[in-house]
């Protein structure tokens, strides 16, 4: 599979196509992908999300996607790596908390732009940074600088919703890297275990449940239990996965096993959640 790179802090392109000029592929960088125009799927790690005009995307590192286009489609991509984060001046007192923040979108497929304004605010954001970025006007380098570090923290403003309130500036950095363990191996069960944890990060199994409830405000089996709910329910909000393919994607033995934690944690049934969404969706 081929893996690009980035030979420069940021890069900004706009592409308007009929069909993905790219075949599956991998980044060396984060790249941000907005919808300008058009309809289709987007591909991330095998999970699907059908797209429309102001929907944004972010792929991370490592991240393997595709784009599966239905009608004419402009794009917006914004491109950088660590280094910019390091060197562009952004939230220089929390540098690892904004990687740690844009690491840990990858299981989160579909529109990271969760707040309605927000959603406003990033379009006329795009039309600036490309107009500067066509006219090439006077000091136009540094107000595109300045329109996408704005951008990028809108973005992680977004992403920090889903993570507990409690990592913040005085988060241990052990901590962060366990819940960034717990999402990356979220589909993978077996390395969730209090033991595969401990004997990850090097913490007693007896003691790690007590580290992690000071860091999280959450107990470990809790944490990992709301994030696998939330996945469950994206997945029956903007796919159209069946239950049995879902409880395959996360690990569950099988659908029962699935249908019995979901109906335990929010009282009804994927297939009667997912009725309830589609008809509040078709009130509006």
């Amino acid at each position: 599979m081929k893996r690009e790179t980035l030979f420069q802090p940021f890069e900004i392109v706009t592409k308007t196509v009929d069909e993905c000029p790219k075949l599956e592929h991998m980044h060396m960088f984060f790249e941000l992908v907005y919808i300008m125009e058009g309809t289709g799927q987007q591909c991330i790690n095998q999970n699907k999300f059908r797209y429309h005009p102001g929907h944004m995307f972010l792929i991370t590192p490592q991240d393997c996607h595709s784009f599966d286009i239905e009608t004419t489609t402009t794009f917006f991509f914004l491109r950088f790596n660590d280094i910019y984060i390091k060197q562009s001046g952004l939230w220089k007192d929390k540098i690892e908390q904004l990687e740690y923040i844009l690491q840990n979108v990858g299981h989160k497929p579909g529109c990271i732009l969760k707040n309605q304004t927000d959603k406003q605010l990033v379009k006329p954001m795009v039309d600036a940074i490309i107009r500067e970025y066509v006219n090439r006007d006077l000091y136009n380098k540094e107000l595109i600088e300045h329109l996408v570090n704005t951008m990028i923290v809108v973005v992680a403003r977004n992403i920090a919703k889903y993570l507990p309130d409690t990592v913040g500036e005085h988060t241990e950095e052990k901590a962060m890297d366990i819940l960034q363990y717990i999402h990356k191996n979220i589909y993978e069960p077996e390395k969730l275990r209090a033991k595969a944890i401990s004997d990850e990060f090097g913490i007693s199994e007896s003691y790690l449940g007590r580290y992690f409830k000071k860091h999280a405000e959450i107990s470990l089996q809790e944490y990992v239990s709301n994030y696998r709910v939330q996945l469950i329910e994206h997945r029956l909000k903007h796919s159209d996965l069946r239950v049995g393919e879902i409880a395959n994607s996360l690990g569950f033995s099988d659908e029962s096993h699935l249908n019995k934690f979901f109906k335990k944690a929010t009282g009804l049934s994927p297939v009667a959640f997912r009725k309830e969404f589609r008809k509040e969706i078709a009130q509006f």
